[in-house]
């Protein structure tokens, strides 16, 4: 008897459960739509906003299905700068810095995480010390640094403070940390050295972290503002950040062809995390078992 009736208690259990699991699991769900809606409002506002008419772009109650919608603020973006121009100078620049960052970043974080050397702990905790100081606080330097080797006003100015990365350097470090040393020591046995062991067994088995902090610093390159205002002065040098900002008049501000803008600097960001995805959700999940 007392088999039969510990069954039912645990049959009874487990239904309750089951009863309980789908009402828990649809709250999981309508929260996590409710966040990727709130995420997702700013950028639809925008796309509403850049196809809604000039004059009812300051509409009260704003309306999310305008009427006489059209692609004419793309246009006068199109005609009011000198956009694709901007725009090949903003990839280009951030391809440039992505890849010097990937490449110093990776060496270095090989050298932090597998060569042993005096002082290693000491540097690396200086590494993360500049974290802490925000652009800002460097600038004037930098400037003064640029100015003195007559580099303001040029493309490697612009370039030139993103070549290394603190942020990089610990990231990838953390990702080779996580690479079993057996690995390395296989291939020692086979002749390697640091070199091959870098590019051949190191380098493939972190490309989720190489792919996470790619994103990060071609966003990070491609957002900037302030570094490009300081030391850029021709319009050929122009920066997207920089491009944006000028359609705000002093007096009057064409909100839609800003908008315009806005929704454009955002599509290289998607395309790159688009084809990058993969690589970040293992990056994460290879963060998270470890």
């Amino acid at each position: 008897m007392g088999e039969p009736r510990g069954r039912i208690r645990s049959e009874a259990r487990t239904s309750t459960r089951a009863l309980w699991a789908k009402p828990r699991r649809m709250a999981r769900y309508a929260v996590v739509g409710l966040g990727a809606l709130a995420m997702l409002f700013p950028f639809a506002w925008a796309v509403i906003t850049s196809i809604t008419p000039s004059d009812a772009v300051l509409s009260v109650p704003p309306d999310f299905t305008p009427e006489g919608a059209s692609l004419d603020a793309y246009g006068r973006l199109l005609e009011t700068l000198p956009f694709w121009r901007i725009v090949l100078n903003s990839a280009w620049i951030g391809a440039a810095s992505t890849t010097l960052q990937l490449v110093t970043s990776a060496m270095a974080a090989y050298a932090f995480a597998r060569l042993p050397f005096p002082g290693r702990g000491a540097l690396f905790a200086v590494y993360l010390a500049t974290l802490m100081m925000p652009l800002p606080v460097l600038v004037v330097p930098l400037f003064i640094e640029m100015r003195a080797f007559n580099l303001v006003d040029t493309y490697f100015a612009l370039l030139a403070p993103t070549i290394a990365s603190a942020f990089g350097v610990f990231l990838l470090r953390q990702a080779i940390n996580q690479v079993p040393r057996e690995f390395d020591e296989a291939a020692v046995l086979d002749g390697a050295g640091h070199f091959r062991i870098f590019l051949y067994v190191v380098l493939p088995l972190i490309r989720p972290a190489l792919a996470t902090f790619a994103i990060f610093g071609f966003m990070a390159s491609w957002n900037s503002y302030l570094w490009p205002l300081i030391i850029i002065k021709s319009p050929e040098f122009m920066t997207l950040p920089l491009g944006l900002a000028t359609l705000h008049g002093q007096f009057t501000t064409q909100w839609d062809v800003v908008m315009a803008g806005s929704v454009v600097s955002v599509v290289p960001i998607l395309i790159l995390y688009v084809f990058a995805q993969k690589h970040v959700i293992a990056s994460v999940a290879q963060s998270g078992l470890k």
